[in-house]
């Protein structure tokens, strides 16, 4: 029985597919296995790995801050909160207030810089990279104060954030 099995299977492997789909899955597995066979490689390298102290030092404490703490964390929510109210009010209302107006470009833009804030501490840490973070920290400072001025200049001169959302929407 082995007999005619072995060539058997060696004539059905020698025939090749026979649909589409067998033949161009046929063509591709070597692409493909090369593919996932390649090595793994990173965009950037790994951070340097520093170990500073010993392993029965204490973990740093930083001091305490009314900025940097629980209240910090409290105001980003409360300020995120608030956006959802100023940012529905105009439009539900039906009125543009520039006063209101005023209040959700503020908003929106203390909420986004503290948001990418913590970005750059979450994923620039101090200790591993101080100038790429510092860059990026003036680099945001930077980029809101344009932006600030922007929506300065897009509130005063121009039909203002929200009934520039309302003509988009609507165009």
């Amino acid at each position: 029985m082995a007999s005619i099995a072995r060539p058997l299977r060696q004539v059905a492997c020698r025939a090749g597919p026979t649909s589409l789909a067998q033949r161009t899955l046929a063509n591709n597995v070597p692409r493909i296995a090369a593919f996932h066979a390649s090595s793994r490689r990173n965009l950037l390298p790994p951070l340097p790995q520093k170990i500073q102290g010993t392993v029965n030092d204490p973990a740093p404490v930083p001091a305490p801050s009314p900025s940097h703490g629980h209240y910090h964390w409290t105001f980003e929510r409360i300020l995120a909160a608030g956006l959802v109210p100023l940012t529905v009010a105009p439009f539900a209302a039906g009125s543009y207030n520039p006063v209101m107006d005023a209040v959700l470009c503020s908003t929106l833009l203390l909420h986004s810089h503290l948001g990418l804030q913590n970005v750059i501490t979450d994923y620039l840490p101090q200790r591993r990279v101080p100038k790429s973070r510092k860059a990026a920290m003036w680099l945001l400072n930077i980029a809101t104060a344009v932006v600030g001025v922007g929506l300065y200049e897009f509130e005063t001169n121009d039909v203002g954030l929200t009934e520039g959302v309302r003509r988009i929407w609507t165009a």
